[in-house]
């Protein structure tokens, strides 16, 4: 069996222009280094999403590692000082758009596997679980797949997302939980009318205003087991007026809460409609709002499993990361609700930016890493029917 090298993987996987939805030939490329080791390959197309699950053997212990190859859109080309989806290597590192979130990743996950694979360390199911949907609405992915799985009774015992946990350096961190996400919109109706006639209308704009301030200015909680205070911030205020002489009707302000386990989704919806029943009445002001929740509060608390990542990364770094939720929301948020999570992965400082790029050390070091994570986990947990 030969190896994966996990950079020149990680190039192939860059080349494909995979910004979200579009695929581009990046889970071909996967599957194609996947399938010689043996593993079983199942496309999942959800509407306009491609994904991929790929699972090699079967029984317990059963450890998936989950992941996405798309991303974001590289912006102006013109500012990358090497094309975005040319995979270039220079400087010690590895440049393009997907180079630290994630491809470089699968591709160190793939290259462990294989090494795990020939060594005989799979003593399980081992699985790749990927998609091509994570970075935009997160609908047609990770989701559906997950109840794919259910549907078949395929149950996953622990999952590793490969999301670059590291904020500056290799072994910095491990994400062991994710805030809450709620996204708001809240107008306020009033009566249109002209400036110069204040008391033939009711101006929407300042009981909006004074609605953000006092919601903004209002401590949800003071922060939570590994996590910061929940925090609620202004994303947008839009009025759509073109006239200078015209008082509007309606006025809406878009807003954002990350919130940690104290909340659920329901409840601090619950909390906002107080605050602003009560504010309402007081400034006498009709308020609409609407709320999506693109995921909840959550904490792994399986000590021995994340025990042995930290175990795994600090024998290869020589220092113990930290375990964090910070950061924005992944698909570990569906994730947590089907088996324990955890997220680690390359170093996040350049993700999402102009010149992305990961050091080639640090993709052998993830392999490195991983493998180790593979070889031990089935070690300590031994082959069930």
């Amino acid at each position: 069996m030969s190896e994966i090298d996990p950079i020149t993987l990680a190039q192939e996987l860059i080349r494909r222009p995979s910004v979200t939805p579009a695929d581009e030939g990046a889970l071909d490329v996967l599957q194609s280094v996947l399938k010689p080791l043996g593993f079983e390959c199942t496309r999942l197309k959800f509407e306009e999403v491609d994904n991929l699950y790929a699972q090699y053997g079967d029984g317990a212990p059963h450890f998936c590692f989950a992941g996405h190859t798309d991303v974001v859109p590289a912006g102006d080309v013109a500012s990358w000082s090497s094309p975005p989806f040319e995979a270039a290597v220079k400087n010690s590192a590895l440049w393009g758009r997907g180079a630290a979130d994630m491809k470089g990743a699968i591709a160190a996950f793939a290259a462990a596997s294989a090494r795990a694979i020939h060594k005989g360390a799979v003593t399980g199911s081992l699985s790749f679980l990927i998609t091509g949907d994570e970075e935009g609405p997160a609908v047609n992915g990770t989701r559906k797949m997950l109840g794919w799985l259910k549907e078949r009774s395929i149950k996953i015992d622990h999952c590793l997302v490969g999301e670059p946990s590291n904020p500056e350096i290799m072994g910095d961190m491990i994400k062991v939980g994710r805030r809450g996400s709620i996204n708001c919109w809240l107008t306020v109706t009033g009566v249109q009318g002209h400036v110069a006639y204040p008391h033939r209308a009711d101006n929407p704009i300042p009981p909006l205003m004074r609605k953000l301030l006092h919601l903004s200015e209002t401590p949800l909680d003071e922060g939570y087991e590994r996590f910061q205070p929940s925090s609620l911030q202004v994303t947008d205020i839009h009025i759509g007026n073109p006239a200078h002489n015209v008082i509007p009707e309606k006025a809406t302000a878009r807003f954002n809460i990350r919130f940690n386990p104290n909340w659920t989704g329901e409840s601090i919806e619950a909390w906002l409609r107080k605050q602003l029943d009560d504010l309402a009445s007081t400034l006498n002001a009709t308020y609409h709002l609407e709320t999506i929740v693109s995921g909840e509060a959550f904490l792994t608390t399986d000590a021995k499993f994340l025990g042995l990542i930290a175990d795994c990364v600090e024998e290869k770094v020589g220092r113990r990361p930290e375990f964090s939720t910070s950061g924005g929301t992944s698909d570990a948020r569906f994730i947590k609700d089907h088996a324990p999570v955890a997220e680690f992965g390359l170093v996040g400082a350049t993700m999402h930016k102009t010149d992305e790029h990961v050091a080639v050390s640090d993709i052998n070091l993830l392999s490195d890493i991983y493998e180790t994570i593979i070889s031990r986990y089935y070690q300590q947990r031994g082959a069930r029917p």
